[in-house]
Protein backbone atom coordinates (compact mmCIF):
# COMPACT_ATOMS: atom_id res chain seq x y z
CA UNK A 1 0.00 0.00 0.00
CA UNK A 2 1.82 3.24 -1.26
CA UNK A 3 0.31 5.08 2.04
CA UNK A 4 1.69 2.87 4.05
CA UNK A 5 5.18 2.91 2.43
CA UNK A 6 4.88 6.69 2.55
CA UNK A 7 3.75 6.78 6.23
CA UNK A 8 6.94 4.64 7.69
CA UNK A 9 9.31 7.15 5.13
CA UNK A 10 8.58 9.57 7.27
CA UNK A 11 8.39 8.24 10.04
CA UNK A 12 12.22 6.99 9.78
CA UNK A 13 12.89 10.70 8.84
CA UNK A 14 10.72 12.20 11.29
CA UNK A 15 8.74 14.26 9.05
CA UNK A 16 5.23 15.24 9.53
CA UNK A 17 2.60 13.41 7.67
CA UNK A 18 -0.19 15.19 5.85
CA UNK A 19 -3.94 15.36 7.92
CA UNK A 20 -5.21 13.34 4.97
CA UNK A 21 -2.31 10.24 5.43
CA UNK A 22 -3.22 10.48 9.27
CA UNK A 23 -7.10 10.69 8.43
CA UNK A 24 -6.64 7.69 5.81
CA UNK A 25 -4.74 5.49 8.22
CA UNK A 26 -7.79 5.48 10.83
CA UNK A 27 -9.80 4.41 8.00
CA UNK A 28 -8.20 1.94 6.44
CA UNK A 29 -10.19 -1.29 6.72
CA UNK A 30 -9.90 -4.82 8.83
CA UNK A 31 -8.96 -6.96 6.07
CA UNK A 32 -5.59 -4.04 5.89
CA UNK A 33 -4.76 -3.67 9.34
CA UNK A 34 -1.87 -5.93 9.76
CA UNK A 35 -0.27 -4.04 7.42
CA UNK A 36 -1.03 -0.72 9.16
CA UNK A 37 0.45 -3.12 12.27
CA UNK A 38 3.75 -3.94 10.32
CA UNK A 39 4.23 -0.25 8.84
CA UNK A 40 3.83 1.42 12.23
CA UNK A 41 5.84 -1.29 14.10
CA UNK A 42 8.88 -0.74 11.71
CA UNK A 43 8.44 3.06 12.94
CA UNK A 44 8.15 2.13 16.47
CA UNK A 45 11.34 -1.02 16.41
CA UNK A 46 13.63 1.67 14.29
CA UNK A 47 13.28 4.68 17.15
CA UNK A 48 12.57 2.18 20.12
CA UNK A 49 13.89 -1.40 19.36
CA UNK A 50 12.07 -4.31 20.95
CA UNK A 51 12.03 -2.34 24.72
CA UNK A 52 8.43 -1.62 26.46
CA UNK A 53 9.12 0.70 29.54
CA UNK A 54 6.84 0.10 32.39
CA UNK A 55 5.23 2.64 34.64
CA UNK A 56 3.33 2.63 37.54
CA UNK A 57 0.65 4.85 39.00
CA UNK A 58 0.28 5.60 42.57
CA UNK A 59 -3.20 8.32 43.09
CA UNK A 60 -2.38 10.24 45.86
CA UNK A 61 -5.82 11.36 46.38
CA UNK A 62 -8.81 10.11 45.03
CA UNK A 63 -11.83 11.19 44.30
CA UNK A 64 -14.14 14.19 45.48
CA UNK A 65 -12.80 16.76 42.43
CA UNK A 66 -14.23 19.78 41.53
CA UNK A 67 -13.57 19.30 37.79
CA UNK A 68 -16.34 18.35 35.76
CA UNK A 69 -14.92 16.38 33.11
CA UNK A 70 -17.10 14.13 31.98
CA UNK A 71 -14.85 10.68 31.34
CA UNK A 72 -13.63 11.21 34.81
CA UNK A 73 -14.72 8.71 38.17
CA UNK A 74 -13.71 10.97 39.81
CA UNK A 75 -15.63 14.15 38.98
CA UNK A 76 -18.20 16.78 40.22
CA UNK A 77 -21.75 15.19 40.85
CA UNK A 78 -20.11 11.25 40.03
CA UNK A 79 -21.85 8.19 41.64
CA UNK A 80 -19.27 5.74 40.50
CA UNK A 81 -18.46 3.39 43.90
CA UNK A 82 -14.69 4.95 43.69
CA UNK A 83 -12.31 4.72 46.44
CA UNK A 84 -12.60 8.01 48.33
CA UNK A 85 -9.61 9.10 50.51
CA UNK A 86 -7.60 12.33 51.08
CA UNK A 87 -3.58 12.53 50.57
CA UNK A 88 -0.86 9.12 51.20
CA UNK A 89 1.35 10.53 52.97
CA UNK A 90 5.10 9.79 52.26
CA UNK A 91 5.76 7.23 53.73
CA UNK A 92 2.48 5.24 52.07
CA UNK A 93 2.99 6.51 48.82
CA UNK A 94 6.93 5.13 48.75
CA UNK A 95 5.74 1.76 49.76
CA UNK A 96 2.74 2.01 47.06
CA UNK A 97 5.37 2.86 44.31
CA UNK A 98 8.22 0.24 45.60
CA UNK A 99 5.54 -2.49 44.69
CA UNK A 100 5.66 -0.90 41.07
CA UNK A 101 9.12 -0.81 41.01
CA UNK A 102 9.85 -4.09 42.26
CA UNK A 103 7.63 -5.16 39.56
CA UNK A 104 9.57 -3.94 36.81
CA UNK A 105 8.26 -0.80 36.73
CA UNK A 106 11.10 2.32 35.63
CA UNK A 107 8.52 5.40 35.80
CA UNK A 108 6.52 5.72 38.94
CA UNK A 109 3.48 8.64 38.17
CA UNK A 110 1.91 9.91 41.22
CA UNK A 111 -1.34 11.44 40.54
CA UNK A 112 -3.63 13.46 42.56
CA UNK A 113 -7.63 14.61 41.72
CA UNK A 114 -8.22 18.27 41.95
CA UNK A 115 -8.18 21.08 39.91
CA UNK A 116 -4.68 22.17 40.59
CA UNK A 117 -2.20 21.91 43.47
CA UNK A 118 -1.95 24.33 46.33
CA UNK A 119 1.87 25.34 47.76
CA UNK A 120 1.63 23.35 50.54
CA UNK A 121 0.38 20.33 47.90
CA UNK A 122 3.65 21.33 45.84
CA UNK A 123 5.71 20.58 49.33
CA UNK A 124 3.71 17.40 50.26
CA UNK A 125 4.38 15.83 46.45
CA UNK A 126 8.16 17.37 46.80
CA UNK A 127 8.13 15.55 50.11
CA UNK A 128 7.02 12.37 48.32
CA UNK A 129 9.16 12.67 45.73
CA UNK A 130 11.95 12.19 47.84
CA UNK A 131 10.78 9.74 49.86
CA UNK A 132 10.59 7.68 46.42
CA UNK A 133 13.95 8.53 45.03
CA UNK A 134 15.56 7.89 48.24
CA UNK A 135 14.34 3.91 48.08
CA UNK A 136 14.25 3.12 44.54
CA UNK A 137 17.55 3.92 42.99
CA UNK A 138 17.45 4.77 39.70
CA UNK A 139 13.54 5.26 39.64
CA UNK A 140 11.75 8.08 37.47
CA UNK A 141 9.22 10.42 38.77
CA UNK A 142 6.18 11.83 36.91
CA UNK A 143 4.03 14.25 38.48
CA UNK A 144 0.36 14.70 37.81
CA UNK A 145 -1.34 16.93 40.08
CA UNK A 146 -3.46 19.31 37.78
CA UNK A 147 -3.13 22.63 36.57
CA UNK A 148 -0.01 24.52 37.51
CA UNK A 149 0.78 28.47 38.72
CA UNK A 150 3.62 29.97 38.19
CA UNK A 151 7.20 28.58 40.01
CA UNK A 152 5.25 25.22 40.83
CA UNK A 153 6.74 23.00 38.27
CA UNK A 154 9.86 24.91 38.79
CA UNK A 155 9.43 24.04 42.59
CA UNK A 156 8.55 20.20 41.59
CA UNK A 157 11.55 19.52 39.18
CA UNK A 158 13.84 20.74 42.03
CA UNK A 159 12.62 18.44 44.38
CA UNK A 160 13.75 15.78 41.66
CA UNK A 161 10.03 14.76 39.38
CA UNK A 162 11.54 14.12 36.60
CA UNK A 163 8.57 14.87 34.26
CA UNK A 164 5.15 16.03 34.57
CA UNK A 165 2.39 14.95 32.79
CA UNK A 166 -0.98 17.08 31.39
CA UNK A 167 -3.39 15.40 28.90
CA UNK A 168 -4.73 17.71 26.34
CA UNK A 169 -7.61 14.85 25.98
CA UNK A 170 -9.77 15.87 22.91
CA UNK A 171 -9.58 18.76 20.17
CA UNK A 172 -9.57 22.05 21.02
CA UNK A 173 -12.68 22.24 19.14
CA UNK A 174 -14.76 19.64 21.27
CA UNK A 175 -13.18 20.18 24.26
CA UNK A 176 -15.82 22.54 25.76
CA UNK A 177 -18.04 19.54 25.64
CA UNK A 178 -16.40 17.32 27.44
CA UNK A 179 -15.39 19.70 30.44
CA UNK A 180 -16.72 23.71 31.34
CA UNK A 181 -14.49 24.16 34.77
CA UNK A 182 -11.29 25.14 32.76
CA UNK A 183 -10.43 25.20 29.17
CA UNK A 184 -8.54 23.54 26.05
CA UNK A 185 -6.15 26.91 26.94
CA UNK A 186 -5.66 26.07 30.39
CA UNK A 187 -4.17 22.38 29.49
CA UNK A 188 -1.55 23.63 27.33
CA UNK A 189 -0.33 26.42 29.55
CA UNK A 190 0.46 23.44 31.97
CA UNK A 191 2.23 21.49 29.32
CA UNK A 192 4.23 24.26 28.14
CA UNK A 193 5.11 25.87 31.95
CA UNK A 194 6.10 21.76 32.61
CA UNK A 195 8.83 22.27 29.58
CA UNK A 196 9.65 25.70 30.35
CA UNK A 197 10.94 24.32 33.90
CA UNK A 198 13.00 21.64 32.66
CA UNK A 199 10.77 18.68 33.15
CA UNK A 200 9.99 16.34 30.69
CA UNK A 201 6.98 17.17 29.43
CA UNK A 202 3.75 14.23 29.08
CA UNK A 203 0.21 14.90 27.08
CA UNK A 204 -2.04 12.44 25.54
CA UNK A 205 -5.25 11.84 24.64
CA UNK A 206 -8.64 9.90 25.78
CA UNK A 207 -10.04 8.05 22.60
CA UNK A 208 -13.83 6.44 22.66
CA UNK A 209 -15.87 9.69 23.78
CA UNK A 210 -17.63 10.03 20.95
CA UNK A 211 -15.36 11.84 18.68
CA UNK A 212 -14.71 11.88 14.96
CA UNK A 213 -11.33 10.97 13.09
CA UNK A 214 -10.79 14.12 12.51
CA UNK A 215 -10.80 15.22 16.22
CA UNK A 216 -8.09 12.40 16.73
CA UNK A 217 -5.89 13.94 13.98
CA UNK A 218 -6.72 17.50 15.70
CA UNK A 219 -5.41 16.31 18.94
CA UNK A 220 -2.51 14.30 18.20
CA UNK A 221 -1.58 16.55 15.44
CA UNK A 222 -1.39 19.21 18.54
CA UNK A 223 0.61 16.97 20.82
CA UNK A 224 2.90 17.25 17.84
CA UNK A 225 3.09 21.10 18.12
CA UNK A 226 3.54 20.84 21.95
CA UNK A 227 6.48 18.59 21.48
CA UNK A 228 5.99 16.09 24.53
CA UNK A 229 8.68 13.60 25.57
CA UNK A 230 5.63 11.11 25.91
CA UNK A 231 2.26 10.51 24.57
CA UNK A 232 -0.38 8.55 27.12
CA UNK A 233 -3.07 6.67 24.70
CA UNK A 234 -6.09 6.34 26.91
CA UNK A 235 -9.09 4.14 25.65
CA UNK A 236 -12.23 5.76 27.78
CA UNK A 237 -13.02 3.40 30.38
CA UNK A 238 -16.95 3.74 30.86
CA UNK A 239 -17.76 4.05 34.58
CA UNK A 240 -21.11 4.04 35.61
CA UNK A 241 -22.37 6.86 37.39
CA UNK A 242 -20.51 9.49 34.66
CA UNK A 243 -21.68 11.57 32.03
CA UNK A 244 -19.78 9.14 29.36
CA UNK A 245 -20.75 6.08 31.21
CA UNK A 246 -22.92 4.76 28.06
CA UNK A 247 -20.12 5.70 25.52
CA UNK A 248 -18.96 2.25 24.01
CA UNK A 249 -17.41 3.46 20.89
CA UNK A 250 -14.28 1.38 20.56
CA UNK A 251 -13.15 -1.82 18.57
CA UNK A 252 -9.76 -3.35 18.91
CA UNK A 253 -9.17 -2.56 15.75
CA UNK A 254 -9.81 0.94 16.13
CA UNK A 255 -7.79 1.37 19.30
CA UNK A 256 -5.00 0.02 16.95
CA UNK A 257 -5.43 2.05 14.14
CA UNK A 258 -5.22 5.30 16.51
CA UNK A 259 -1.89 3.74 17.76
CA UNK A 260 -0.81 3.32 14.67
CA UNK A 261 -1.92 6.71 13.71
CA UNK A 262 -0.13 8.19 16.59
CA UNK A 263 2.93 6.38 16.01
CA UNK A 264 2.97 7.83 12.54
CA UNK A 265 2.93 11.57 13.84
CA UNK A 266 4.68 11.30 16.77
CA UNK A 267 7.79 8.92 15.54
CA UNK A 268 9.84 9.25 17.71
CA UNK A 269 8.60 9.71 21.01
CA UNK A 270 7.60 7.35 24.53
CA UNK A 271 3.80 6.24 23.08
CA UNK A 272 2.09 4.66 26.07
CA UNK A 273 -0.63 2.42 26.35
CA UNK A 274 -2.68 3.77 29.28
CA UNK A 275 -6.04 3.30 30.87
CA UNK A 276 -8.64 1.00 28.30
CA UNK A 277 -6.41 -1.58 27.08
CA UNK A 278 -7.69 -4.27 28.93
CA UNK A 279 -11.00 -3.26 28.34
CA UNK A 280 -11.17 -1.92 25.22
CA UNK A 281 -8.11 -4.06 22.91
CA UNK A 282 -8.77 -7.18 25.05
CA UNK A 283 -6.93 -10.21 23.82
CA UNK A 284 -5.26 -7.97 20.80
CA UNK A 285 -3.30 -6.23 23.61
CA UNK A 286 -0.41 -7.73 22.23
CA UNK A 287 -0.38 -6.34 18.62
CA UNK A 288 -0.57 -3.02 20.36
CA UNK A 289 2.88 -3.21 21.67
CA UNK A 290 4.40 -3.26 18.21
CA UNK A 291 2.93 0.52 18.09
CA UNK A 292 3.61 1.66 21.82
CA UNK A 293 6.79 0.98 23.56
CA UNK A 294 5.49 1.93 26.86
CA UNK A 295 2.51 0.59 29.31
CA UNK A 296 1.12 0.89 32.41
CA UNK A 297 1.59 -2.40 35.16
CA UNK A 298 -1.12 -3.35 36.88
CA UNK A 299 -4.09 -1.33 38.11
CA UNK A 300 -4.87 2.59 37.28
CA UNK A 301 -6.32 5.03 38.87
CA UNK A 302 -9.80 4.19 40.12
CA UNK A 303 -9.92 1.12 38.08
CA UNK A 304 -8.73 -2.52 38.05
CA UNK A 305 -5.98 -3.27 35.53
CA UNK A 306 -4.66 -6.47 34.17
CA UNK A 307 -2.69 -8.44 36.59
CA UNK A 308 1.23 -7.31 37.00
CA UNK A 309 2.14 -11.26 36.00
CA UNK A 310 0.05 -10.91 32.93
CA UNK A 311 1.74 -7.95 31.70
CA UNK A 312 5.31 -9.12 32.21
CA UNK A 313 3.88 -12.52 30.33
CA UNK A 314 2.64 -10.47 27.53
CA UNK A 315 5.48 -8.76 26.91
CA UNK A 316 7.63 -11.75 26.78
CA UNK A 317 5.73 -13.75 24.66
CA UNK A 318 4.86 -11.26 22.08
CA UNK A 319 8.96 -11.33 21.63
CA UNK A 320 9.53 -7.90 23.50
CA UNK A 321 11.79 -6.90 26.31
CA UNK A 322 11.07 -4.66 29.87
CA UNK A 323 13.09 -1.36 29.62
CA UNK A 324 16.29 -1.47 32.18
CA UNK A 325 16.65 1.62 34.49
CA UNK A 326 19.87 1.78 32.65
CA UNK A 327 18.46 2.33 29.02
CA UNK A 328 17.72 5.34 27.82
CA UNK A 329 13.91 5.78 26.42
CA UNK A 330 14.01 8.28 24.34
CA UNK A 331 16.48 8.47 21.00
CA UNK A 332 19.54 10.12 21.36
CA UNK A 333 18.61 13.44 19.19
CA UNK A 334 15.24 13.89 21.82
CA UNK A 335 17.22 12.67 24.96
CA UNK A 336 19.97 14.85 24.23
CA UNK A 337 17.30 18.30 24.15
CA UNK A 338 16.61 18.97 20.79
CA UNK A 339 14.23 17.43 17.64
CA UNK A 340 15.83 19.76 15.08
CA UNK A 341 13.95 20.83 12.45
CA UNK A 342 11.00 19.04 11.48
CA UNK A 343 11.75 16.77 13.75
CA UNK A 344 10.20 14.86 16.90
CA UNK A 345 7.12 14.62 17.98
CA UNK A 346 6.45 18.47 17.68
CA UNK A 347 4.95 19.45 19.40
CA UNK A 348 -7.89 7.40 31.81
CA UNK A 349 -9.58 5.81 33.00
CA UNK A 350 -16.03 -8.68 36.86
CA UNK A 351 -18.67 -10.50 35.87
CA UNK A 352 -20.05 -13.70 33.70
CA UNK A 353 -20.77 -12.94 30.33
CA UNK A 354 -22.07 -16.25 29.09
CA UNK A 355 -24.91 -18.12 29.95
CA UNK A 356 -24.61 -22.08 29.84
CA UNK A 357 -21.89 -23.69 28.12
CA UNK A 358 -22.39 -23.72 24.34
CA UNK A 359 -25.96 -21.73 23.85
CA UNK A 360 -24.57 -18.37 24.60
CA UNK A 361 -22.99 -16.16 21.47
CA UNK A 362 -19.81 -14.52 21.91
CA UNK A 363 -19.82 -10.46 22.51
CA UNK A 364 -19.81 -8.50 19.69
CA UNK A 365 -16.60 -6.41 19.18
CA UNK A 366 -18.25 -2.93 20.15
CA UNK A 367 -20.97 -4.65 22.46
CA UNK A 368 -20.72 -2.69 26.07
CA UNK A 369 -18.38 -4.72 28.24
CA UNK A 370 -19.36 -3.10 31.32
CA UNK A 371 -18.24 -7.35 32.47
CA UNK A 372 -14.65 -5.44 32.15
CA UNK A 373 -14.63 -2.50 34.17
CA UNK A 374 -13.46 -3.07 37.75
CA UNK A 375 -13.36 -0.79 40.33
CA UNK A 376 -10.15 -0.79 42.17
CA UNK A 377 -10.31 -1.98 46.06
CA UNK A 378 -6.52 -3.05 46.48
CA UNK A 379 -3.01 -0.91 46.37
CA UNK A 380 -2.97 3.22 47.32
CA UNK A 381 -5.77 4.01 49.87
CA UNK A 382 -6.46 0.67 51.27
CA UNK A 383 -5.40 -2.32 53.11
CA UNK A 384 -4.50 -4.33 50.35
CA UNK A 385 -1.51 -5.51 48.50
CA UNK A 386 -1.08 -3.73 44.82
CA UNK A 387 -1.45 -5.16 42.33
CA UNK A 388 2.07 -5.20 40.49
Amino acid sequence: MDLLNTLVDKGLRRELPTRDEALAVLATSDDDLLDVVAAAGKVRRHWFGRRVKLNYLVNLKSGLCPEDCSYCSQRLGSTAGILKYTWLKPGQASDAAAAGVAGGAKRVCLVASGRGPTDRDVDRVSETIKAIKDNNEGVEVCACLGLLSDGQAERLREAGADAYNHNLNTSEATYGEITTTHTYEDRVDTVQKAHAAGLSACSGLIAGMGETDEDLVDVVFSLRELDPDSVPVNFLIPFEGTPLGKEWNLTPQRCLRILAMTRFVCPDVEVRIAGGREVHLRTMQPLALHLANSIFLGDYLTSEGQAGKADLEMIADAGFEVEGTDQVTLPEHRASGGCGEGGGCGSQESGEVCGSAGTAAPPRADEARTDLVAVRRRGAGTDLAPNA
